[in-house]
């Protein structure tokens, strides 16, 4: 076909004026960045919650733009309206910012974006692709394909009983060589057609591409005549990136390893076009360990597949963030170990870093993580953090800590801080049960057996004393009880005592908080407040006194 004959069937099929290739090329210039600086796009389809393996990847790219001084933008590929969900754009974009992964250009929310590299949204980029595709039919490279999906089942069952590879491609093209009258003719018929690349016919051919993950890559080419636009006009995945990526000045497409089928493809079509090929690095998938053996995460099996999980059960921002960079680069966490207190932004995040094997996900360590960071936030950090997620998923839990900023900072406060702080709470989920004994409505009394320790504790309690005094005081009460105010002297002669000062201390503890274990019992008795601990040691002397009369009885 001449070029006359491929100019008349481009204006046949685009009937319309369209700009040209080069206004576009003016319109999207290439972007004034300092040298080495990255743009990186995550272009999710909004068809479902994210999924944590999108914030893996969204994530990684916002890292390696920050790190290289870059831009991250968010693109919605929303040309499949079928699977499209309600609202699936807000659920992408919050979920995403929920864990501090927030676009510096793009789609910000239904309806809306930022930047001069837009629209963000495939749909609203039709005519960018016709420009596009209508180049690709004048350059001979692409042609209108007017088969059914009847003529393509039985292409296929024709093939499979030759035992050849299936697709469109080749002799097995049969629009491929019709002369461009038929397609005229066809057309101004009203006949239903694709658009489909005219792939070179060059079966043997491999090319190489240095992968930033994975290295160098000797790869087949692409021979399929694969459709870059369907019979609505509507563009394909593999057409739409590769324009996208281009006219918004995309450097590095950083995606997952199931993308690497589909490179020498999108290689291809950056060739044609005649575009400048971006970097590529596919990343691991993420994995789970089921019954000894890895598998990906399923959207449909494990509830933590799904971001909405993590913000369900109230893990840090921070914390997902640190325990994704543990997967991602394997020098971060002795990277963290040598500066605990500098923010994220400042650990050099790598590429090269990135495992080519699958990125297994633990939630033990998620939660290891988690402990960490909580426990290096103020109590004004953390009582801001467990009243803000309590506000939305426990609201009997943010009507007790917003009751009383200060009781609830005063609580967090206990053995936060210095060297080894406590590591009492993984996620804000936990907060009611680990802290319930501060509140009435939630605290639940045990009996301790000891109502005379209590008496004689409670006749020498004063909230005032300084730890030392009080400290001096349990152990006053030891001796007449017939308890050891030494715990050396009672491991020396243990058949001496009924106990020693630690045991009078745990019943104590156990009438005060309900519990055996808890952080530091002055403290507790200080924030809890001489009201309060007063009417628990009576209410437990109390409980146990009516147990002795029922058992007299």
């Amino acid at each position: 076909m001449n070029a006359a004959d491929r100019s008349k069937l481009a204006e046949k099929i685009f009937d319309g004026v369209l700009p040209s290739p080069a206004f576009l090329e003016e319109k999207y210039p290439p972007r004034s960045l300092p040298e080495g600086a990255a743009v990186t796009r995550f272009a999710p389809s909004p068809t479902g919650n994210l999924h944590i393996g999108g914030l893996f990847g969204a994530f990684t790219d916002k890292l390696y733009a920050l790190r290289t001084g870059g831009v991250f933008l968010l693109r919605l590929e929303d040309t499949d309206k079928k699977r499209e969900v309600e609202d699936g754009v807000s659920g992408i974009v919050e979920g995403l910012a929920q864990f501090g992964v927030v676009a510096d250009e793009g789609v910000t929310g239904c309806g809306s974006e930022t930047g001069a590299y837009g629209p963000y949204v495939q749909s609203r980029r039709k005519e960018i692709y016709h420009v596009c595709a209508k180049y690709m039919v004048e350059a001979g490279l692409a042609y209108p394909c007017f088969c059914t999906e009847e003529d393509l089942n039985t292409l296929r069952a024709e093939q499979e009983q030759s035992g050849v590879n299936k697709g469109y491609y080749g002799a097995w093209a049969k629009c491929r060589a019709l002369p461009p009258e038929d397609q005229l003719r066809r057309i101004e018929a009203g006949e239903a057609y694709t658009l489909r690349l005219r792939a070179p016919e060059d079966e043997g051919r491999k090319f190489t591409i240095v992968d930033q993950v994975r290295g160098r890559l000797e790869l087949p080419q692409n021979t399929m005549d694969i459709v870059i636009l369907k019979s609505d006009g509507i563009p394909t995945y593999h057409f739409a990136h590769a324009v996208d990526d281009h006219f918004m000045r995309v450097t590095h497409v950083i995606r997952g390893d199931e993308w690497l089928a589909s490179l020498p493809l999108h290689v291809q079509l950056f060739e044609l076009l005649g575009f400048q090929l971006p970097r590529y690095a596919h990343t691991a998938s993420v994995m789970k360990e089921d019954n000894g053996s890895k598998r990906k995460l399923s959207k449909r099996y494990d509830p933590e597949a799904a971001v909405r999980f993590y913000a369900q059960q109230g893990y840090p921002c921070e914390a997902v963030q640190e325990y994704l960079l543990t997967l991602l680069n394997s020098n971060f966490e002795d990277w963290r170990r040598a500066n605990p207190l500098l923010p994220l932004a400042e650990f050099p995040f790598s590429l090269k870093k990135l495992s080519p094997s699958g990125a297994l996900f633990d939630l033990i360590k998620l939660e290891d993580v988690s402990k960490t960071v909580i426990a290096r936030m103020t109590a004004r950090q953390v009582y801001e953090h467990a009243a803000a997620w309590a506000k939305e998923y426990d609201a009997a839990l943010y009507a007790l800590l917003s009751a009383d900023p200060c009781f609830a900072q005063a609580m967090f406060a206990i053995d936060r801080g210095g060297k080894k702080p406590r590591k009492d709470i993984a996620k804000w989920s936990l907060v009611r049960e680990t802290y319930s004994y501060f509140y009435d409505v939630l605290f639940a009394p045990q009996k301790s057996g000891a109502a005379e320790v209590l008496q004689a504790y409670l006749a020498v309690y004063d909230p005032a004393d300084e730890k030392d005094v009080w400290f001096t005081k349990i152990k006053s009460i030891c001796e007449p009880l017939g308890y050891c105010p030494d715990v050396k002297a009672y491991k020396a002669a243990p058949e001496s005592f009924k106990g020693h000062v630690g045991d009078v201390s745990g019943f104590i503890r156990l009438a005060v908080t309900g519990r055996e274990n808890t952080p530091d019992l002055w403290a507790i008795l200080r924030v809890l407040g001489k009201e309060r601990v007063q009417q628990r040691l009576k209410a437990a002397i109390a409980a146990e006194q009516i147990n002795v009369g029922e058992c007299q009885l």
